[in-house]
């Protein structure tokens, strides 16, 4: 890059965005130019505003990196398209009609855009082999846990899973209904026959485990996260890929040249 690519991250006061903040202006390739959120983050001199409008005009960035709350993403995204800027959302909790418009602006823009359910390089390679293993299994669960303050449940990257397996299966997988469920919803949510378990406990980051299950045997792919720097190194592949972008992604998987 011949240039430093210009960001300002959204939702840049919380435990995220200030990780984030930090990792762009490290990066020689990146200029973090301007913060989003309802106050400014303690130590961040820049430009600031809760308004996404005014703070994009103002700095013209080329990467708006979102991690504030689903209310707020799709704003945030259409704002940086309406500015020439590549929005990049990683807030959990979209509905696939927000994505949806989010798709549609990008594909009208002509610029990059991408929603990204998980950053982790791990994660990405699990949900990955969890779509290639959905091919020759019948039955599959999930059994993700976060921390006890995270809003929703089950996480993005829960749902994206099923959602992508039950896409490589060609149709729903086989799940197990009880005759008598003796608790209410003790067989966990489900998408597509993939019943999804959230565990929210103090003390644990993210946990995530796709267990296949066949005559015989079961198979078990599994990543963990133990601190949000494992977030870090994707969120920088985006923000460099994406600019040479001119489509909607969805997932870190076509920024790495995965193919299943």
């Amino acid at each position: 890059m011949s240039e430093r690519v210009r960001v300002v991250v959204s939702g840049a006061a919380g435990k995220m965005g200030r990780e984030i903040c930090a990792a762009v202006a490290r990066d020689p390739e990146l200029e973090l130019v301007g913060g989003i959120d309802v106050a400014p983050s303690p130590g961040l001199d820049l430009p600031w505003s809760s308004d996404p409008e005014l703070l994009l005009r103002e700095v013209r960035p080329r990467v708006v990196v979102d991690f504030s709350t689903a209310s707020a993403s799709v704003g945030v995204a259409l704002a940086a398209l309406r500015a020439g800027a590549s929005p990049i959302i990683g807030t959990s909790g979209l509905t696939e009609s927000m994505v949806g418009q989010i798709r549609e602006a990008a594909v009208t823009s002509g610029l990059g855009a991408a929603v990204v359910p998980n950053f982790a390089l791990g994660a990405v390679l699990m949900m990955h082999f969890a779509e290639i293993a959905a091919r020759f299994f019948d039955s599959v669960e999930v059994i993700e846990a976060h921390h006890d303050t995270k809003i929703d449940a089950p996480s993005g990257t829960a749902i994206a899973t099923a959602q992508r397996m039950v896409v490589a299966r060609g149709q729903d997988f086989r799940r197990n209904v009880p005759d008598k469920e003796t608790i209410l919803g003790g067989r966990g949510a489900h998408y597509g026959g993939v019943s999804i378990h959230s565990l929210r406990l103090p003390g644990i980051i993210a946990r995530q485990e796709v267990i296949f299950g066949a005559l015989g045997q079961y198979l078990t792919i599994a990543h963990d996260t133990t601190s949000r720097e494992a977030y870090l190194p994707g969120v920088l592949l985006a923000i460099k890929r994406i600019v040479e972008r001119q489509d909607f992604v969805f997932g870190l998987e076509p920024l790495l040249g995965l193919n299943t």
